[in-house]
């Protein structure tokens, strides 16, 4: 059979033996969950009667001041029914019941590590109304990993962590967390304590936790929420909680493929991670393969999850390979091969992902390193290098500690697959600096990888892998609790 994957704006053909290939589409091939039929009711319904706390009305009080802290455009969908959108303004209802006035209500993008938002993509978020409302009170603000007249240092929490938050946030008299249990192969799920942990921290809070030593150990792939990186999360957010003297409200909603609404819970974030958890683990570990499989086949196009230039950029072109080998590495053979199309162009977007993608590529180039874990001792150099953090700090460009998190990420898939190979690259150059194979065709990829696979190897295909949100899939039969 013939079948279409991504290749930067088009698309490639490939031609698959109909009785060894079998094809995952999330959403379609095994149907979600169903949906809440009326998010706004049930978002209503669960600020009402909050796990482990009290109604935020109840809370607060006439001259409290409260931080609504609410993820980066990375996640959660800007349709009108997206969980931010239909949470905030019942939120702001609450607040207003409790006494609270609106100047004494701001708002923070947990972006960590990410770009800053943009004023029309927050608008996008947030919708129009409010936007307009406390954009004109000057009450909202990206987080900024590298302000510290805006950061408190936390110390060390229980596990040897070093905790750094944000300050807005530390001092406000309540913190609302937005959030959603969608599945994540760092740690599970987003959402919970991974939002404060990652996204309202200095980076050096979260290089403990996505460094090699985390995410190259035993437990982190497959993915799990039980493994060393999720209890890390855990672990900053009690902590802070601990300094704030004070829980989060966390909203959480558990998300289906399209972005709507399974489930909403609120209140104490522990509480909130177990009743979103528990409906996502439906949605997102998927018992659906009979046999195991020797190939692994999916496209990359251009622009995805962390912006334009994900699919051509080397280093997150491996990184986005590895993400789906830890969100499937159940359902493979031990010596299994990755086949992947990619322009491979050379565009590192430098203006959107900063200088050092760019120039970590060409640091693991040199220097004697021969594994990509090798770079990780350039991260505080690079991370003190002034235009890499004036490029994250004023021009919307990614911090330059999120390319060595990719790094240790992209590792994975060479440290799990007897071969990758990149099909279609224009400049193979940069798939062979990331210790890919470039192969002119899907049918060349095949053939050399007869070596490690033999002549009749089960295909598993995932058209459509980096355009839906993604699942991890299990054996049929196996369970995850």
């Amino acid at each position: 059979m013939k079948m279409q994957f991504e290749y930067g704006e088009g698309m490639l053909e490939a031609d698959l033996p109909d009785d060894r290939t079998d094809t995952f589409v999330p959403g379609e091939t095994v149907s979600d969950p169903p949906a809440l039929g009326d998010p706004v009711a049930s978002t209503r319904e669960a600020l009402a009667n909050p796990l482990g706390a009290q109604p935020l009305a109840e809370q607060v009080k006439r001259g409290d001041t409260v931080c609504i802290v609410f993820p980066d455009r990375v996640k959660g969908g800007t349709h009108e029914t997206a969980h931010r959108k239909v949470s905030i303004p019942l939120v702001l209802d609450e607040l207003s019941r409790g006494g609270v006035e609106r100047k004494d209500i701001t708002f923070v993008c947990s972006n960590g590590l990410h770009r800053k938002n943009r004023p029309e993509e927050i608008r996008a978020i947030l919708g129009e109304k409010v936007y307009a409302e406390f954009s004109e009170l000057n009450n909202i603000s990206n987080h900024d990993s590298e302000d510290w007249d805006n950061l408190v240092d936390l110390g060390y929490d229980d596990d040897n962590n070093r905790v750094i938050m944000n300050r807005q946030v530390f001092e406000a008299d309540h913190v609302v967390m937005l959030g959603h249990a969608l599945g994540n192969p760092y740690g599970g799920y987003s959402g919970g304590y991974k939002h404060c942990a990652t996204g309202i921290v200095h980076w050096t809070t979260i290089a403990t936790n996505h460094n090699p030593h985390v995410m190259h150990a035993c437990d982190f792939t497959p993915v799990s929420s039980t493994s060393t990186m999720r209890g890390k999360f855990d672990s900053i957010g009690r902590h802070m909680e601990k300094k704030m003297g004070k829980k989060f409200f966390s909203i959480d909603a558990a998300l289906n493929t399209t972005g709507r609404q399974m489930i909403v819970a609120a209140g104490d974030t522990a509480k909130v991670q177990e009743a979103t958890w528990q409906v996502a683990n439906k949605r997102t570990y998927v018992p659906w393969a009979k046999q195991k499989y020797d190939i692994m086949l999916f496209g990359l196009p251009q622009s995805f999850h962390y912006g334009d230039g994900h699919g051509t950029n080397p280093i997150l072109i491996l990184q986005a390979i590895a993400a789906n080998v830890i969100r499937h590495r159940r359902v493979m053979n031990e010596n299994f091969v990755i086949i992947a199309s990619s322009l491979c162009n050379g565009y590192f977007h430098d203006a959107e992902f900063g200088g050092a993608y760019r120039a970590l590529y060409e640091a693991f180039q040199r220097e004697g390193h021969c594994d990509l874990p090798d770079v990780e001792r350039y991260d505080r150099y690079f991370c003190s290098n002034s235009e890499y953090v004036r490029e994250y700090r004023f021009n919307y460009a990614f911090h330059p500690y999120h390319c060595f998190s990719m790094v240790s990420c992209g590792h994975i898939a060479h440290m799990h697959a007897a071969k990758v190979y990149l099909v279609g690259a224009r400049e193979p150059g940069y798939a062979r600096g990331m210790e890919m194979k470039p192969v002119k065709t899907f049918e060349d990829a095949f053939a050399d990888a007869r070596r490690y696979i033999g002549r009749t190897p089960r295909i598993l295909a995932l058209p459509r892998t980096f355009r839906t949100a993604g699942v991890h899939l299990m054996m049929e039969g196996d369970s995850y609790t």
